[in-house]
């Protein structure tokens, strides 16, 4: 389908896929030029320590060499010369692979794409790979990598002429004057190359940003044929909600069928169905907490269905049964307490209502 039949963003499911093949936006240049700004920054203010690691190693090597080092001596020397290295390597290292470490994760986290790691042999054709490299595709990054490079360029250039004559009389300068001074000079090409770096990383994420979201894009057609199937996440989560709505929909029309409603008071709410000719213990037909609890209690005072409030009771009923299950058996008797207090009220106002019938009928009876 042509490019510019796609305008719509893509879906969190197609995003989803390309991160499982491996296809994140990542800017390769963005962890370098931080690990190199943290080596140069390291080097620069912790410059006291790793001079007093060189300065122990070279008096070692000096004190061996004094004392006319023969065989038996080499293992010292190398264990010294390994020991200093480590000591002034191991601390700028691990920062540095902190940082790149920090870097990729920021970007786009932790993707492992077993696509990406399956073994291609296709992967190992030179003719394959020699096209790709001399492809718009693969001359791309190179094209891109000569912009800073460049300035890197210009940047040592310039630093070069403008020390040339200190650098041309060097060797007149004492020997800590000049370390110092060729230090600084590297400190300075490295933290502004770090910055080139740095900002470039920054253009390249975005323009790799802008390159990933127009290759996500699709079409109308795309969206309609991707919503229709389950796996759209949207698309099921509208579904699952629809099936809760009208679950409770369903429910609450139960109520009407109810007995009587067992509330906490206002947590819970159960409501229980018995019909002694044809149950042999009660059923739940309705049962919620919070908001849905209030739905129930207002359609059971619609539809006249007594209320009692029982804390204990309502929160095992809503814990141990299920809607559309009869109640457990350890639960009888407090469930019978609760049926017959109902059946001795509503007992007791037919009864009242009956007495005051007769006694309107008898009244009326009565010669004028």
């Amino acid at each position: 389908m042509a490019d510019e039949d796609k305008s719509e963003k893509g879906s969190p499911k197609k995003r989803e896929e390309a991160r499982k093949r491996g296809s994140v936006v990542r800017s390769r240049d963005l962890p370098s030029s931080l690990a190199l700004l943290t080596v140069a920054m390291l080097l620069r203010f912790g410059q006291h320590g790793w001079v007093a690691v060189w300065r122990d190693l070279f008096r070692h090597l000096l004190a061996a060499a004094a004392g006319h080092a023969d065989m038996r001596v080499v293992a010292p020397l190398l264990n010294w010369t390994a020991w200093g290295v480590l000591r002034w390597a191991a601390p700028p290292m691990a920062a540095a692979w902190g940082i790149s470490l920090l870097a990729m994760l920021a970007q786009s986290g932790l993707v492992i794409s077993p696509e990406a790691l399956e073994f291609q042999i296709s992967r190992f054709n030179p003719v394959s790979n020699l096209s790709r490299v001399f492809s718009f595709a693969g001359l791309s990054p190179l094209l891109k990598s000569l912009i800073p490079g460049s300035y890197l360029a210009y940047l040592g250039f310039s630093l070069l002429q403008r020390e040339w004559y200190p650098i041309m009389h060097s060797s007149q300068r004492a020997l800590t004057d000049a370390v110092t001074w060729q230090f600084s000079l590297l400190y300075e090409f490295a933290w502004k190359g770090g910055m080139v770096l740095l900002t470039w990383s920054g253009v390249d994420y975005v323009l790799q940003k802008v390159s990933y979201e127009r290759s996500l894009r699709m079409s109308k057609q795309e969206v309609k044929e991707e919503a229709k199937s389950d796996g759209n996440p949207q698309t099921r989560a509208r579904i699952k909600r629809r099936r809760r709505e009208i679950w409770r929909k369903q429910m609450l029309q139960r109520v009407s069928r109810a007995t009587v409603v067992i509330t906490n008071p206002s947590e819970y709410a159960v409501a229980l169905e018995y019909i002694p000719e044809k149950m042999g213990a009660p059923v739940v037909v309705a049962k919620g907490r919070d908001l849905l609890a209030q739905k129930i209690k207002r359609e059971a005072r619609w539809y006249e269905i007594p209320i009692v409030e029982n804390v204990a009771l309502a929160q095992a009923l809503y814990r141990s049964v299920e809607i559309g299950d009869t109640i457990p058996a350890k639960l009888y008797t407090a469930v019978a307490e609760v049926l017959a207090f109902i059946y001795r009220a509503q007992a007791g106002l037919r009864a009242e209502q009956e007495r005051r019938r007769n006694a309107s009928a008898g009244a009326g009876a009565q010669p004028r």
